[in-house]
């Protein structure tokens, strides 16, 4: 029988905050040589579509109790979905702020952000018309800050 010897882990595969700080010293002191950018790149791109599914996660819980608020004839859940609102606006608005590309991604995600809430009030009130298409400003202040409920 032969026994395979597995390659030692790398410092990334042993302890990745290790390697992180590390990388970040490397960094600092412009030791490039060194520096594990495979590694690198695949972190920066994973922490870049983190940030591009947290806008489409928020927008789309935003989006589906704009939905409930508006459509959902049931007073006394207004105000739980009136605080999850303010949530995630404030979440979006300080992303945007961040990262003030963003802004782009919350165009290009908006209808499939829609389409989703849109499936997910529906089958949760399914006694309740919800109209197909969204009836408000695409523009991003007013997603992020107006009542588009009748008090």
């Amino acid at each position: 029988m032969t026994q395979s010897i597995a390659p030692p882990l790398n410092l990334y595969e042993r302890d990745f905050d290790l390697w992180l700080e590390m990388a970040i010293a490397q960094l600092k002191v412009g030791d490039f040589d060194n520096l594990d950018i495979e590694n690198l790149v695949e972190e920066l791109e994973g922490f870049s579509g983190s940030n591009k599914r947290e806008i489409e996660s928020r927008l789309i819980r935003l989006i589906e109790h704009i939905l409930k608020r508006c459509y959902v004839s049931m007073p006394d859940c207004y105000r739980g979905w009136q605080v999850t609102i303010i949530s995630h606006r404030d979440e979006l608005r300080r992303l945007l702020r961040q990262s003030p590309s963003l802004k782009l991604h919350f165009f290009q995600s908006f209808d499939e952000s829609f389409d989703t809430a849109l499936e997910l009030v529906m089958t949760e009130y399914d006694q309740t018309s919800f109209p197909t298409t969204w009836q408000f400003s695409r523009d991003i202040d007013p997603i992020l800050s107006a009542k588009f409920w009748d008090d």
